[in-house]
Formats: structure tokens, C-alpha cells, sequence
């Protein structure tokens, strides 16, 4: 099954939980991809004691998951994006809502 996972949430908690959401989907033999957007594409600076958010996204792009950040997003905060999490676009979060057979918002 193809998963499309979005997340617009800077809370620590919700971020490292729909990571290991996508792992485990990943796990299952599911075709993963995460679009951040607004809070979202803030996800590489949450990384707390308790969660580890930046350990939960290596893993899921190690595992062959796909994850995009909203290029408009990452610009009002005055970033331009990593390897991890590279600048896209609206239209890639369209592929990715279209493709998918579910979708998973966090």
C-alpha cells in the first residue's frame, strides 16, 4: 500500500510519533513518503531527551521512505531545506496525497 504521512506539527511528541508511524509502515512493506509543511519542516531542531526525532527520519530515509518539506514553509523561516528533508513544492505534496491510497496527517 502506498502511504502518504503529513505533518504540520512542531511538537516534539506528535513529530517522533508519526515517524515511527512510517517506520512501522515501512516495516510492514508499505511505500512510505512524509510532506512537512507550516510547523512541520521545523522537525530537525525537535530532537529532545524523550524523543528523537532526527534518529526516527535517518531511519525511515535508510529504509527507502521519502520524506519532502514545503518550500514555502522552509522559506518564511528562513531555511533552504537538507538532505534529509529537501525543499519541494505544492505539487509534490499533490503527487502525494493523489498517488497514495491512504493519508495520515499529524
Amino acid at each position: 500500500m502506498k502511504v502518504g504521512v503529513i505533518i504540520s506539527s512542531n511538537d516534539p511528541e506528535t513529530v517522533w510519533n508519526a515517524f515511527r508511524y512510517a517506520n512501522y509502515a515501512l516495516e510492514e512493506g508499505d511505500e512510505i513518503k512524509v510532506f512537512l509543511m507550516g510547523k512541520g519542516v521545523e522537525c530537525e531542531s525537535l530532537d529532545t531527551n524523550d524523543f528523537k526525532v532526527t534518529e526516527q527520519m535517518r531511519d525511515l530515509i535508510d529504509n527507502k521512505g521519502d520524506i519532502f518539506a514545503c518550500g514555502s514553509c522552509l522559506k518564511v523561516r528562513r531555511s533552504e531545506g537538507s538532505k534529509i528533508c529537501p525543499m519541494s513544492t505544492m505539487k509534490d505534496m499533490y503527487d502525494i496525497v493523489k498517488e497514495s491510497d491512504k493519508v495520515v496527517s499529524f
